[in-house]
């Protein structure tokens, strides 16, 4: 069928969307999507894509119901789809897609997509754990040299259910939060952090609290780090935070873990351990009470 309408056997083809998988007719240059509404923008882009791959003029039409009965979202990926019809807009539409679609808060609770099975955080963690396992394992003899015991936790989940992100109202361009989001999960001191804020104020202006509070969380990040904790909670006016979970790492036969027992043992008024089942297996808890801010959590943690 393709080969007799490439041909011009016939002049009009009815496709599914199967079309958009990048079948390439020359000679077709006027298209008709019907209830172009119903598409994804991704899938309008490629659809489009069929017509106009010669020198002959190309149309698209879209067929939709009436523009006041579409959902906002549907209205959002027509517009789109008009604004950017100019050769190389794919990546455009994809940002534009995103903003749509919403990208989730990489630190906080609102995620997009099958993101929201795991979370952003734990997902790196597993990918870092899966990537440490093979250099530790099936490629011990190639990274010999860089392996080294580690007491410490190489990446700390925060669950929270403050407001840790960069406002749409400080910067509006998602691809630029993106970005910015990056740069700071790539953060390894505090210079490098005070700097990464200083360029914040002088880009954007001063820093709303959302973003001081997203920035405060990286260095308690740094700081449970140090401590032996893998996750911590901040919600409802407590921290509980989760030590290793693999009674076998060798945190638990050092010195530091040891320190650390006996601080919370001289600050019962403030802090209490306790033992949690999870996955068949029991976790370390230490709880600290009246905790409500990152500024808070900070202050309770360099204690130890």
């Amino acid at each position: 069928t393709m080969l007799d309408f490439i041909n011009g056997n016939f002049d009009v083809l009815i496709s599914t969307t199967i079309i958009e998988s990048g079948l390439d007719v020359p000679n077709a240059n006027t298209i008709f999507i019907n209830n172009a509404q119903n598409f994804g923008l991704s899938d309008l882009h490629q659809m489009r894509g069929r017509v106009g791959r010669s020198n002959k003029k190309a149309f698209c039409y879209f067929i939709t119901s009436p523009f006041s009965s579409m959902t906002k979202e549907a209205r959002k990926r027509i517009e789109a789809i008009e604004l950017h019809t100019e050769l190389g807009s794919g990546f455009f539409i994809a940002m534009k897609d995103l903003e749509i679609r919403g990208a989730g808060d990489l630190l906080g609770a609102e995620q997009s997509g099958f993101i929201n099975d795991i979370g952003f955080e734990t997902y790196q963690k597993i990918l870092k754990e899966a990537v440490e396992e093979l250099k530790s394992k099936d490629f011990k003899d190639l990274f010999d040299d860089d392996l080294e015991i580690k007491n410490n936790v190489s990446n700390v989940q925060i669950d929270t259910d403050l407001e840790i992100l960069f406002p749409d109202s400080y910067i509006n361009n998602i691809k630029e939060r993106l970005k910015l989001y990056k740069h700071l999960s790539e953060l390894n001191n505090d210079n490098e952090l005070q700097e990464f804020k200083n360029n914040l104020k002088d880009r954007f202006g001063k820093i709303p609290f959302q973003t001081i509070d997203l920035l405060k969380t990286v260095e308690l990040k740094w700081l449970a780090s140090k401590i032996g904790f893998e996750k911590i909670i901040l919600k409802n006016n407590k921290m509980i935070c989760q030590f290793i979970s693999d009674k076998e790492n060798s945190y638990y036969s050092s010195g530091d873990f040891q320190k650390i027992l006996t601080s919370i043992h001289h600050k019962k008024s403030v802090c209490e351990l306790k033992e949690k089942k999870k996955n068949d297996s029991n976790v370390l808890l230490a709880i600290f009470k009246n905790v409500d801010s990152v500024k808070q959590a900070i202050e309770k943690l360099e204690v130890f």
